[in-house]
């Protein structure tokens, strides 16, 4: 009885593996707010109601979807820095740059589950507390990297402003909160100017990834000097962190 149940569990996850593969699919040609459970049983050759005793709702395919591409991302993320680790650990700016690299390269072999996450929000989509561990997981290892620079006296406690001129503000007091949370969520042990600075490499990090994923480059940079682009704007982004190259 108990090889039967294993057997059928078996089953129903190859279903819902091919469920999520057809949904992908047609992110790519109706986008997210156009996904249809319908849809994908039609493609998948089942009747709509079938469909039901695998995934409860559009929203609940979603989800999954959403999950599936924070942890593909961050598993590319995951590995580049690994590789990092045994090229040499202690190059923390050479770390930081293969993860963001590794982001890059992630968006542009997937633009479609890129857009989904980081996208124009769904309509009537809210995201559940499920997805917060994945949609992390990336930034998890941004923050170990910038720990353990940080330990290793790596970092620059004034950023990268230039010799001679002030050091870079402080951040205010009314976002202390806020980076205690940041803090906590990431594994983050560094004061919270870096904090502060980190969190704006991030949102330059993937501001950048978004121009580049979504077209806003078109016309204004070539595609073949964009890598080269990239990573002269990671660069400058870890020096504001305080990374000393």
């Amino acid at each position: 009885m108990s090889a039967g149940r294993t057997a059928r569990e078996r089953v129903r996850a190859e279903l819902i593996r091919e469920i999520t593969e057809t949904a992908r699919r047609q992110l790519a040609v109706e986008g997210a707010a156009g996904l249809s459970l319908r849809a994908v049983a039609r493609e998948m050759g089942m009747v709509s109601s079938a469909i039901y005793r695998y995934v409860a709702s559009r929203d609940d395919l979603l989800t999954a979807l959403i999950i599936d591409g924070y942890n593909a991302i961050g598993e590319a993320v995951e590995r580049a820095d690994a590789r990092s680790v045994k090229a040499d650990a202690d190059d923390f700016s050479g770390r930081w740059l293969a993860v963001c690299r590794a982001v890059r390269d992630w968006a542009l072999a997937h633009p479609h589950e890129y857009a989904l996450l980081y996208g124009s929000p769904v309509p009537g989509y809210q995201a559940p507390e499920d997805t917060v561990t994945a949609a992390v997981r990336d930034t998890v290892v941004f923050a170990r990297i910038l720990t353990e620079a940080h330990a290793a006296g790596a970092v620059d406690p004034d950023g990268g402003a230039p010799p001679g001129s002030p050091p870079y503000p402080p951040p205010p007091p009314s976002i202390a909160e806020g980076l205690d949370r940041v803090r906590v969520i990431v594994h983050m042990d560094v004061p919270d100017d870096v904090i502060a600075r980190a969190l704006t490499a991030w949102a330059g990090l993937y501001g950048t990834v978004s121009f580049e994923v979504f077209g806003q480059y078109d016309n204004l940079i070539d595609e073949p000097a964009r890598a080269g682009y990239f990573d002269h704007t990671m660069s400058l982004l870890g020096r504001l962190i305080g990374l000393k190259p």
